[in-house]
């Protein structure tokens, strides 16, 4: 009996050590950079690291700037994830997401950058508010 307890605490434990990603609480979620409460579910980011620790960013810029650190390169990150500007609230892998920056979208930290799930709703949108589209790469080398 004590070695069935002591399994089931065993497998708790683990369970409560996962390294899933968390929805964003706006409202009441602070930016780890900034310190700044999310607000707008059509902005935000969020880094799970391999341990299990979430980050939430409110902004692009805020997670690339605590990525570039001293603290955030010495993590390794599971998952990187960005908000998909066309479902609020909705995270997409940042690695596979399409950039698009403009003036016409106002950010919370003023990155001016949106993330979409596919290159054919970008260019909907770049072709509405105009724009550069981005990659992944560009945009990490863009906040250092």
């Amino acid at each position: 009996m004590n070695r069935n307890v002591s399994l089931l605490g065993i497998l708790i434990l683990l369970a409560s050590c996962s390294a899933d990603p968390k929805p964003i609480v706006y409202g009441e979620d602070g930016c780890h950079h900034c310190k700044m409460t999310l607000m707008d579910p059509k902005f935000g980011a969020e880094l799970v690291t391999e341990k299990g620790k979430v980050f939430i960013f409110d902004d692009l810029n805020c997670m690339l700037q605590y990525m570039d650190s001293d603290d955030g390169k010495s993590q390794m990150y599971r998952h990187i994830l960005v908000t998909d500007y066309l479902n609020p609230g909705v995270l997409l892998d940042a690695n596979l997401a399409f950039y698009l920056k403009s003036e016409e979208f106002k950010t919370p930290m003023a990155s001016n950058i949106v993330a979409f799930p596919d290159y054919d709703l970008l260019k909907e949108y770049k072709n509405k508010s105009g724009g550069v589209y981005l990659a992944w790469g560009e945009l990490t080398t863009q906040f250092k």
